[in-house]
């Protein structure tokens, strides 16, 4: 089966509409689906969301997205670091908007939109302005607050290998929120080094099921 295969990351992108919600994969750079990201500067979509983990490094990946003035809106855990210079820059003109999102928030919120849990109560950020405005709760004597699941139209994902059915597995820190963000988005789209026949994936290594996949290409 290799209905899921697309020959190039342009073909993979295609449709991506403006005003999106897009996941993209990736601990800084590692994980990164720098070739998927650089077809969807190219296909056009603007006004979109991205959810990540940090805002851009350097010129390249995310980045060069922010740089192109596509994005409306970065949610993230970690905005700024030494390379950050594109997304600072945009923040301070006013022509970004930013949620900061606690790192284990922020992955749990987008498992929890996967796993169809319509909220959940996390005691990270009680006391800070990151709660503010949100409902809280007292729970065995210790406070929470309430938070929604992250749902993205779309997913970018960097995988390591995958089969032609699209079962992935991820090559160590590269693994991060990929099999997270496959599971929160209506339109899942992955990039891999390799892609081997079906059957020569250890079952066993599978991180991310094909279930979840719909679009594969090779990087």
């Amino acid at each position: 089966m290799s209905a899921k295969i697309y020959e190039t990351a342009a073909d993979a992108v295609a449709g991506i509409e403006d005003g999106s919600t897009v996941l993209i994969g990736g601990f800084g750079m590692a994980g990164m689906p720098v070739q998927l990201v650089d077809a969807l500067i190219d296909q056009g979509a603007a006004d979109l969301t991205v959810v990540s983990n940090n805002a851009g490094n350097g010129d390249t990946g995310l980045a060069a997205l922010l740089a192109k003035g596509r994005v409306r809106k970065v949610v993230c855990s970690f905005p700024r670091q030494v390379d950050s210079w594109v997304f600072d820059g945009l923040y301070r003109a006013g022509k970004i908007e930013l949620e900061v999102v606690p790192q284990g928030n922020l992955a749990e919120r987008m498992r929890a939109a996967g796993a169809g849990i319509g909220a959940f109560y996390c005691p990270t950020g009680v006391g800070t302005p990151l709660a503010e405005g949100k409902e809280t709760r007292m729970i065995d004597g210790r406070t929470y607050v309430l938070e929604y699941p992250i749902k993205g139209d779309v997913a970018l994902i960097g995988a390591h290998r995958a089969d032609r059915m699209g079962n992935l597995v991820y090559r160590k820190t590269a693994r991060n929120f990929g099999p997270v963000m496959a599971t929160a988005a209506r339109l899942v789209i992955v990039q891999v080094s390799e892609i081997v026949e079906t059957g020569d994936l250890d079952p066993e290594a599978v991180v991310t099921p094909s279930i979840y996949v719909d679009r594969v290409v090779t990087a």
